[in-house]
C-alpha cells in the first residue's frame, strides 16, 4: 500500500467521529463531494470498506472500527506537531483565537481587543463566544477565559481575579415593583430564568432566595439574551458587577443578598504559551481582565 495521504486520513477520522459526511465537511471546511471523494480514495488505497451508509449517517464497518484508534493516534500526533510548531513561532503577528462565555465575549473582551489591536496591529484576535469549555488540546481555541480551573496537566492556567455578580432589574421595573432589598422579598417578585431544567432555580434557592418556577416570566439560556430580557423589565436577573455598571437603565436590587462570587481563569496550552503572539495576547488579557 502506498503512503497514506493526510487529507484522506483526516476525512476518514472526522467522518468517523461525526458520523456524517456533511458534519465532517463543515468541520474541515470542505464541500461534501470533496470529502466524499477523499473517503472513497482512502478506501480504494487501503483496499477495504470503512463505512456503510445507514440512512443519512455513515456507520463504521468492523474494519473501520479496527482502524479508528490508529487514525486517532495519528491525528493526535499531528495536532501535537502543530502545537509544537506554533509554540516556536516568535513572530508578533497572525491570528490568536480566544474562547469565553457569551457575556465576557460580548462585554469585556471587545475593549481589550481594541486596545491590543492599537498596541499590536499585526495580531488578529478571533473571539469565540461559547458557554462550553473549548477543547484547547484540540486547538478549538488558543486561549480560553474560564470560570473554573482546568484539570488537564497539559494546560496552564492563571487565576486573574475573583469576580462578583449581583442582582439587577430595569429602572422601569423598579418603578413598577419598588426596590426590594431583602432575600425574603424575592418570593413575590418576577425573575428572568436561565433554563427550564431547574438548574438556575436550584442555584437561586441555594443562594437563599425563596423562589419557585412560578416566579419566572421568561427564560434565556445565554447570558447576553438573559440580560436583554432583564433590561426590558421582564424581571430580576444576575450579572457581573462591571458589566452592570456599564449598562444604562438598570438598578441593583436585593442589595442585602450576598454577591455571587466566581473566579476568572485564563488558560492556554503549555506549548502555545511559548509562541510570542500568544504570550502577548495572554498577558494583555490577564492585565485587562484583572483591572475589571
Amino acid at each position: 500500500m502506498d503512503k497514506l495521504d493526510w487529507n484522506q486520513l483526516r476525512a476518514f477520522l472526522e467522518t468517523a467521529e461525526t458520523g456524517s459526511l456533511s458534519a465532517a465537511a463543515r468541520k474541515l471546511g470542505l464541500t461534501q463531494p470533496t470529502l466524499s471523494r477523499q473517503v472513497a480514495a482512502i478506501e480504494q488505497r487501503m483496499g477495504v470498506t470503512l463505512f456503510e451508509r445507514v440512512g443519512k449517517a455513515m456507520a463504521l464497518t468492523a474494519t473501520g472500527l479496527d482502524l479508528l484508534e490508529h487514525a486517532r493516534a495519528m491525528g493526535a500526533a499531528a495536532e501535537a506537531l502543530g502545537l509544537a510548531a506554533t509554540g516556536r513561532s516568535q513572530a508578533v503577528g497572525g491570528v490568536v483565537s480566544v474562547s469565553a462565555s457569551d457575556a465576557v465575549a460580548s462585554f469585556l473582551l471587545p475593549p481589550l481587543v481594541r486596545r491590543l489591536r492599537e498596541q499590536e496591529p499585526g495580531i488578529v484576535v478571533d473571539v469565540i463566544p461559547s458557554n462550553a469549555f473549548s477543547d484547547l488540546l484540540r486547538r478549538e481555541a488558543d486561549i480560553a477565559v474560564r470560570h473554573a480551573k482546568p484539570e488537564q496537566p497539559e494546560l496552564i492556567a492563571r487565576l486573574v481575579r475573583e469576580a462578583s455578580a449581583h442582582f439587577y432589574a430595569s429602572e422601569d421595573w423598579v418603578q413598577a415593583h419598588g426596590h426590594p432589598r431583602r432575600a425574603e422579598e424575592a418570593a413575590r417578585l418576577p425573575f428572568v430564568g436561565s433554563d427550564r431544567a431547574g438548574r438556575y432555580l436550584a442555584y437561586l434557592q441555594h443562594h437563599g432566595l425563596p423562589v419557585t418556577e412560578a416566579n419566572f416570566t421568561a427564560y434565556a439560556d445565554h447570558t447576553v439574551a438573559h440580560w436583554a430580557l432583564v433590561r426590558q423589565g421582564l424581571g430580576i436577573g444576575a450579572m457581573m458587577e462591571e458589566i452592570a455598571q456599564d449598562t444604562p437603565g438598570v438598578v441593583r436590587v436585593l442589595d442585602e443578598v450576598p454577591p455571587v462570587r466566581f473566579p476568572i481563569w485564563l488558560v492556554s496550552h503549555r506549548e502555545l504559551r511559548t509562541a510570542r503572539r500568544i504570550r502577548v495576547v495572554f498577558e494583555a488579557l490577564a492585565q485587562g481582565l484583572q483591572a475589571g
